[in-house]
């Protein structure tokens, strides 16, 4: 689960897709990385999900996996990982079966449940903890401003007594992920992935988030609304980014998107080949 489809093509091309796949993503979306991959042994598809979501599928000898640009932000990536959850479960089509657009016999909603999902894309990085170009793998997702400002502070949505900020990530799939993507030459910074509605833009608040949340190593904004997607249907989530640029003050000067996006797509490439494609190594 990707937030663009500049992200979506970065994953899906690590994962075997042909880049530039027709009409997978919508017109005017960030311009594509370059690159190509021999799917002589693999089919690749789009199926389209209620609400005008496109899942790009690509099916090999033993794996299948599905890769939706969902939107931006925490609310746009939980509904749309929970739609296509539902679908996967056979609970929630919302598809005639005499549409052409309705699912084949092995798309989602034919009650196949993923066995993992994964939030993916480039985000900030803690400097020094997550320099530029390199990818993190979060052992937990962090809801960071899910929550209220008081006098005295800032309280998590727990000590309201609401409900949870923090999906942990488990260990022995972080530790998979981080292994092979060490054994495969791009050593990954592991901790805590940060899920934000509004990015940061000031020192300040790149220090307020680091003292809140020791060992942070990067930001985004889509985590969290997938695991509680996942959560919500019992399936195992892990979250992969790439850092395009540090966390603190916008300077768009110093950004580095296509870095990341090489970086994304070399970490898929990595795992399309190894997790991916062995569930029962997945931790349930």
């Amino acid at each position: 689960m990707t937030a663009v489809a500049a992200e979506a093509d970065s994953v899906a091309t690590g994962l075997g897709h042909p880049a530039n796949s027709g009409d997978l993503t919508n017109p005017g979306d960030p311009a594509r990385p370059a690159g190509s991959a021999d799917t002589a042994d693999s089919a690749e598809g789009a199926l389209r999900l209620p609400g005008g979501l496109v899942v790009r599928r690509r099916t090999a000898p033993g794996f299948t996996v599905d890769v939706l640009a969902a939107g931006v932000g925490p609310a746009a990536a939980a509904a749309a990982t929970a739609t296509a959850l539902a679908v996967a479960s056979g609970s929630g089509s919302g598809s005639d079966s005499g549409s052409p657009d309705a699912p084949s016999p092995d798309a989602p909603g034919s009650g196949r449940p993923y066995d993992l999902v994964v939030s993916a894309g480039i985000a900030g990085g803690f400097a020094p903890r997550a320099p530029l170009g390199s990818v993190v793998v979060a052992d937990s997702v962090v809801a960071a401003d899910l929550g209220a400002q008081t006098p005295d502070g800032y309280l998590a949505v727990e000590e309201l007594g609401f409900g949870r900020s923090t999906h942990p990530v488990a260990p022995a799939l972080t530790a998979r992920i981080a292994r092979v993507l060490a054994d495969g030459g791009r050593p990954a910074v592991v901790g805590p992935v940060l899920t934000v509605s509004t990015v940061t833009g000031t020192a300040a608040r790149a220090a307020e988030l680091a003292g809140r949340h020791p060992g942070a190593a990067a930001e985004a904004m889509e985590g969290f609304g997938v695991a509680e997607a996942a959560a919500a249907y019992g399936v195992p989530v892990a979250e992969i980014r790439a850092v395009s640029n540090a966390v603190g003050p916008r300077d768009r000067a110093a950004w580095r998107i296509g870095e990341a996006l090489a970086a994304l797509r070399d970490a898929f490439r990595l795992l399309g080949s190894t997790v991916f494609v062995d569930p029962e190594g997945i931790p349930q």
